[in-house]
C-alpha cells in the first residue's frame, strides 16, 4: 500500500494498493484505467471516460518522489510506503532524514574539480567536487541539503577512502 500527496495540497491523502493479480484500488475503491505508452516518459490515460496526457517530468524513487504533468498541468506527488507510515506513527521519520554532516571519498583518487566554495547552500544531488580514479571523473554529489562548512581538499590533492572531503553545517 501507499500513500500519495501532492506538495500544494499535502492534506489530500490517496491510499494507492496494488494486487498481486494487478488490479490497482484507490482509497479502497477498483481503480480502472486505460494507460498507453505514446513515447520516452508519456503516456495517455482514459479514466471513467476521460481522457488525459500524462508525462513523467521527474523521479527520485530514493525519496518516494514524482513530478508529473497531467493535460499540461504540473504536480508534484510525494508517496509513502508501508515502512514509511510504521516509521511515522512510531515518531521516528524525523531519524530517517538525518542530517548529513560531511562528504567522504566512496575511493581512493584525485581531485580533479572543485564546484562549490565555502559558505555556498547545496541541495541534494547539486555537484561537489570531481575524484578522477582509475581514469575514470566521478561527480560526488551532495548526499543532502546543507551549508559548505569547510573544504578539506585542495584542487590536485590525492585522497583516500573514507577520508573527510567536505564538511557541512
Amino acid at each position: 500500500m501507499l500513500q500519495v500527496r501532492t506538495a500544494d495540497t499535502p492534506q489530500h491523502v490517496w491510499e494507492v494498493d496494488y494486487r498481486p493479480d494487478g488490479a490497482v484500488t484507490l482509497n479502497g475503491q477498483p481503480f480502472e484505467w486505460d494507460l498507453t505508452p505514446l513515447g520516452h516518459n508519456r503516456y495517455h490515460l482514459l479514466y471513467q471516460g476521460r481522457s488525459y496526457t500524462a508525462e513523467l517530468v521527474e523521479a527520485d524513487y530514493a525519496a518516494k518522489s514524482l513530478v508529473l504533468k497531467l493535460n499540461g498541468q504540473r504536480m508534484e506527488l510525494q508517496a509513502k510506503d508501508r515502512f514509511d507510515l510504521l516509521l511515522d506513527k512510531l515518531g521516528m521519520s524525523a531519524a530517517v532524514s538525518t542530517k548529513v554532516n560531511e562528504l567522504k571519498a566512496p575511493m581512493p583518487g584525485l581531485i580533479v574539480d572543485i564546484r562549490v566554495a565555502v559558505g555556498q547552500t547545496v541541495q541534494k544531488g547539486d555537484p561537489l567536487l570531481v575524484l578522477e580514479a582509475m581514469k575514470m571523473e566521478n561527480i560526488l554529489k551532495a548526499p543532502g541539503e546543507g551549508t559548505v562548512a569547510a573544504i578539506k581538499v585542495a584542487l590536485r590533492d590525492n585522497v583516500t577512502k573514507g577520508q573527510v572531503l567536505i564538511q557541512f553545517s
